[in-house]
């Protein structure tokens, strides 16, 4: 039998390779939301202003739609030819989308065809990072050692918060140093060529990368007793994992898409100014990387488990006393404050690495992209929809907690219920006495 490729030493720029796709597409994501308005005067003219931005959001929505397409596409590709193949393919077809939002000419110029363009544009970065985020977690969850592999996969999420971070102090940055008209002419497409630059270097960095679909690894849950199963088979003998995947994904993304509302929630229901929600959401973005690199280095030491479930246990306990605080109060520093330590507490997670680990290797691409791609699809785009409507039925400001409350409580169910996966804790099983 011929021997499995010796796994090659992970290193930074292969991290770097990674991470940059992600990065890219989460920036191309916040650029599109916080210009969505100038977009919809571009692309989307309309007989008044909100059937202008109502056009815009719904091209924004169509992201989401071929999400679960590009997972189970570019999935299927990846677990069969190769994580870097497929890695390359998502970043170009990227940079594509990215490149289009920049150049597509407006409404004025070409006409119908200017939506039409900017709907596939849209189509298209659903579709790549559908592939993208499940082909870059199981690659480093493949290439890293199984003792720090928690820490490695957890730069996935940074990656995430970086990009989100980078978009807003763009949007900001541009919208403070020109003058509105020249911003709803042309300048929110230099948002977009700004992100587009990266594409060289990230194709550059990923050209590189050494291979790990064939890799030996001996402590995964792909080993030789499964590697001779039909994919098929495969995933229905999992189908419990990425039942209880998609039900933590589900949860995370409906509080993902509150923290990404809190801009609007400052000013139209707390009634405070935009920066002290653009403080906010900023704030707690950057003090969660730190969280998040902790707790993978954390979950490589005590399990994925504890950190997974303490961490969601402790999100959901502090989710109503700081909205009720927040809504009480009506101060900035109550909402800075609050939302900041909210959005740090939310941080605390491994679970990325604990559901890319627990999926066999010849599935893992398409498994891990199909629960998380169904997850946005299904909640990314209605989050902020519910939660405006219960703030308008109950006149409530608190309205948004009890949403977030019921999502995180569903997601703390499906931790608990989800198997440990860390090497080090099976590891140690193995070693115990009469196992």
């Amino acid at each position: 039998m011929m021997a499995a490729p010796e796994k090659k030493k992970l290193q930074r720029r292969h991290i770097a390779a990674v991470i940059a796709g992600n990065a890219l597409e989460f920036y191309d994501f916040v650029t599109y939301a916080f210009f969505s308005i100038q977009i919809g005067h571009a692309f989307f003219p309309a007989q008044s202003a909100y059937g202008s931005l109502m056009l815009s959001l719904a091209t924004f929505g169509a992201g989401f739609v071929t999400r679960p397409l590009g997972a189970f596409v570019i999935g299927n590709y990846a677990d069969r030819v190769g994580r870097r193949p497929a890695m390359m393919l998502c970043f170009i077809l990227m940079g594509c989308a990215i490149v289009g939002m920049a150049v597509i000419p407006t409404y004025a110029t070409i006409g119908l065809a200017a939506p039409i363009l900017a709907v596939i544009a849209r189509m298209t970065q659903g579709f790549s990072l559908g592939g993208e985020i499940g082909s870059n977690t199981a690659y480093l969850a493949e290439a890293a050692p199984p003792e720090s592999r928690g820490l490695v996969v957890s730069w996935q999420g940074v990656s995430q918060a970086i990009a989100i971070t980078a978009g807003g102090l763009v949007g900001v940055a541009l919208t403070l140093l020109l003058p509105a008209a020249l911003v709803d002419a042309y300048a929110w497409r230099v948002a977009f060529l700004i992100g587009a630059v990266t594409v060289p270097f990230g194709l550059w960095l990923r050209s590189s990368l050494p291979e790990t679909l064939h890799t030996s690894e001996g402590d995964d849950v792909s080993s030789d007793a499964v590697v001779a199963e039909s994919r098929l088979s495969l995933a229905r003998r999992y189908r419990r994992i990425f039942i209880l995947g998609f039900a933590y994904l589900a949860s995370g993304t409906i509080g993902t898409y509150i923290f990404t509302y809190i801009v609007t929630y400052a000013q139209a229901t707390m009634h405070l100014s935009a920066r002290v929600g653009f403080i906010a959401e900023t704030g707690g973005y950057l003090l969660g990387i730190p969280v998040v690199l902790c707790s993978g280095w954390l979950s490589d030491r005590y399990g994925r488990k504890p950190v997974n479930v303490y961490g969601n246990l402790a999100f959901l306990l502090l989710i109503y006393p700081t909205f009720a605080w927040i809504a009480a109060t009506r101060t900035a520093f109550a909402f800075i404050a609050g939302m900041i330590t909210l959005s740090m507490v939310s941080s605390i997670s491994a679970f990325y690495a604990s559901l890319s680990e627990s999926i066999p290797k010849s599935i893992r691409v398409s498994g891990f992209g199909l629960s998380y791609s169904l997850a946005i699809a299904a909640f990314g785009g209605t989050t902020q929809l519910v939660v405006t409507w219960l703030i308008h039925v109950t006149g409530n400001p608190v309205a948004p907690a009890w949403y977030l409350m019921g999502a995180a409580a569903v997601g703390q169910i499906a931790l608990m219920l989800f198997p440990e996966s860390a090497p080090v804790k099976l590891a140690a099983k193995v070693r115990a006495p009469g196992t």
